[in-house]
Parts: structure tokens; C-alpha cells; sequence
């Protein structure tokens, strides 16, 4: 198991992937096909709920069916797992998120995190979202995780797991390009001058993300590479001199 570190957390938050209710609902969910054949037989595309969660305000059963332009939110003790088109997501405990319509119903354009965390898995695909009070990431294919910290004051914690993703808080703009976790703070008020700040690595595990690629058909950046680096928030398999955080403050 990868090593994580944790603010605010619950180990069994990060652990949801050991569960035998995912694992019989993951298994289920590739042996029929995916989320193809679930669209083309009017099946569910919830991989597993745990406790009480809404869509669009009312009671979310495993038989229904997210679409977006839809609203989740989960309780306390509850979690999520679904997939729309090619990206997949792990919703946890106490969030509320929207997932905002692309070019067809089963695309999504935007996700929007207004409080708590999720886990997401995005195939390749035009540039999409995820939104938060404090930050914006332009992505296309990635796994990264979001999370909006109410104990910090509505603070946003980002992770571009793997992936190209757009940065942007303020007036401050990053290109994140990462193989191995490359984490940013969208501050709610600027920090020295910066509203997005280098972060470390916090509240998900590598395994989470492997999970919800293999819903999807695909495999992480250390999983096609065979490795893993050192999960420091910096982002990079091997660490050398002179590379730098693009958050980090501007040499004086």
C-alpha cells in the first residue's frame, strides 16, 4: 500500500478500495461491459454507495442513474463511486459537487466541488473543469484529487496525480505537468502575494487512483512506468536539482 499522509482524514476514507462491496460492484461493473453497455441497457452507473446521498435534493438509490447537470451530496459516514462516459469518481463523506453538462449528456464539461472531496479519473477528451470557491484546473486526460477544506476557511486543495492540467487562482496561472503527484493550495486570501501556492501531498492514496482508472480502461502514470517517485507534492518520479514546484514563489 502507498503511503499517504492525512489532514482531517480517516484512514478507512482512503481505504474504500479494500471494501468487498466495491470490489463485487467494480468486478460486476467490467464484467458487463462498462459504462457502454450500461448506457445501451439503461443500467445504473453507480459502481457503489455507501449511506445516505442525494441527487438534485432527493434520497440517491443504487438503481438511478448521475447524469450531468446533476447535483450529489453525500453525508456523514457516506461515499460515492460512479462513472459517466470515460471518467470515473470516488465522492467522500460530507461533499457537495455538481457535475455540469458538456457536448452530450454523458459528458462532462465541469465538475464543480462546493465543499468536502472526490477522487476523479478523467479519460482523454477536450479540455474540461473542476471548479472550486478558490481555484480552476483546465484538464483533459488526468487523475487528480480536489478537496475543499471547511476547517481552513473554504481553503481548496488540488492534486494533479498525473497529467497536464491548467492552474489558475486569481490572477495566478501554472501549467501542472506531473507523473507523480504535483499538489497546489487555492488560497482563499493570497499568501505573500500568491494565491496559488505549492502544496504537499494529502488525504489520497495511489491505490484510490488505480481503482478508479481500471472503471475507466486505463492505468496510471507509475503503473505504465512500471515505479513510483517520491510523493512530496513536487510531481515528479526523480528528484533533481534545479526542478522546482511551477507554485513556487518567484526566485527574488
Amino acid at each position: 500500500m502507498s503511503r499517504h499522509t492525512l489532514q482531517n482524514r480517516s484512514e478507512s476514507e482512503l481505504l474504500w478500495y479494500q471494501r468487498r462491496s466495491f470490489l463485487s460492484g467494480a468486478a460486476g461493473w467490467l464484467a458487463a461491459g462498462g459504462f457502454g453497455a450500461a448506457q445501451a441497457q439503461a443500467r445504473s452507473n453507480i459502481v457503489e454507495l455507501i449511506g445516505d446521498a442525494r441527487l438534485n435534493g432527493e434520497r440517491l438509490r443504487p438503481e438511478h442513474t448521475i447524469q450531468t447537470g446533476d447535483d450529489i451530496a453525500t453525508g456523514p459516514g457516506s461515499s460515492l463511486v460512479f462513472v459517466v462516459g470515460n471518467s470515473s469518481f470516488r465522492v467522500r463523506q460530507n461533499t457537495r459537487m455538481a457535475v455540469e453538462r458538456g457536448p452530450s449528456l454523458f459528458s462532462v464539461s465541469v465538475l464543480r466541488l462546493l465543499a468536502g472531496g472526490v477522487v476523479s479519473v478523467w479519460g482523454a477528451g477536450s479540455r474540461r473543469q473542476i471548479v472550486t470557491p478558490t481555484l480552476t484546473a483546465g484538464i483533459r486526460g488526468t487523475g487528480v484529487y480536489t478537496e475543499v477544506l471547511a476547517s481552513q476557511g473554504g481553503r481548496s486543495y488540488f492534486c494533479n496525480c498525473y497529467g497536464e492540467v491548467e492552474m489558475e487562482s486569481g490572477n495566478q496561472r501554472a501549467l501542472s505537468q506531473a507523473s507523480y503527484h504535483q499538489a497546489f493550495w487555492g488560497e482563499v486570501q493570497p499568501v505573500d502575494g500568491q494565491a496559488l501556492r505549492a502544496a504537499p501531498a494529502i488525504n489520497h492514496g495511489d491505490e484510490e487512483l488505480e481503482a478508479l482508472a481500471r472503471l475507466v480502461g486505463q492505468r496510471t502514470a507509475w503503473q505504465i512506468a512500471g515505479r513510483k517517485g517520491v510523493k512530496d507534492g513536487m510531481g515528479y518520479m526523480d528528484s533533481r536539482p534545479g526542478m522546482t514546484h511551477p507554485a513556487a514563489p518567484p526566485s527574488r
